[in-house]
């Protein structure tokens, strides 16, 4: 621990702001990783109990089930069934779940950019504070006696890397956590697409079904 808090305070000024990025970039991360934990598992909860409505052919119950669900998953399936009765062609009827998509893929991806943009801004705050470093390192430097200049500038230079290292040390675990989080979004967006297809199967054997009613 003391080690950690001599790294830190020899860093200068520029640790400060790296290390409120990176509690930021962490408080984001787990946000949308909770978010996502539950919608994924509210959804595959939803379609679950959904389905067997839907392959009884029970659209009333379905439709009352997915307009009182909160997930995603509820509202696009609420929003088609609601389609069914004026639609005759199963085009209309997936229009309105890639409507539906569309609406909920960005509250999916809500603030997951930003998990990236402050690892990239934590990267270089990291240089910035190097930088800045080396600048007042090699001022000093120029005004020492030429004994001290060596072991001036060794230190200095070490104190000045201290910035970049611990601007990688947050970039590094936000750079994880973004991709983990888009890749988590992409799985439930995938299932979303996949509840989608077997609805509009179910949707399209009850039409043709419907249309043959003499065939036995």
């Amino acid at each position: 621990m003391d080690s950690i808090v001599r790294f830190f305070q020899e860093g200068g000024v520029f640790m400060y702001p790296i290390a409120i990025i990176m509690a930021v970039g962490i408080a984001i991360a787990l946000e949308r990783l909770l978010y996502l934990t539950k919608e994924k598992s509210s959804n595959r909860k939803a379609f679950d109990e959904i389905l067997p409505m839907l392959e009884s052919r029970d659209m009333r119950a379905a439709l009352n089930y997915a307009n009182e669900s909160s997930t995603k998953l509820g509202d696009i399936f609420s929003a088609a069934i609601a389609r069914i009765p004026g639609s005759q062609r199963r085009e209309e009827i997936e229009y309105a779940l890639e409507e539906g998509l569309m609406e909920a893929v960005p509250q999916l991806e809500k603030r997951t950019q930003y998990v990236a943009t402050l690892a990239n801004i934590a990267t270089l705050m990291g240089l910035l504070g190097t930088i800045m470093g080396l600048i007042a390192a090699f001022t000093a430097v120029a005004n020492a006696a030429p004994a001290e200049k060596a072991t001036l500038l060794s230190q200095s230079i070490s104190v000045a890397m201290n910035t970049t290292a611990f601007g990688l040390m947050a970039a590094i675990p936000l750079l994880l956590l973004h991709t983990y989080l888009q890749t988590k979004t992409n799985e439930i967006v995938d299932s979303i697409e996949m509840a989608g297809v077997k609805f509009l199967n179910i949707i399209t054997e009850r039409k043709q079904g419907q249309s043959t009613p003499g065939n036995k």
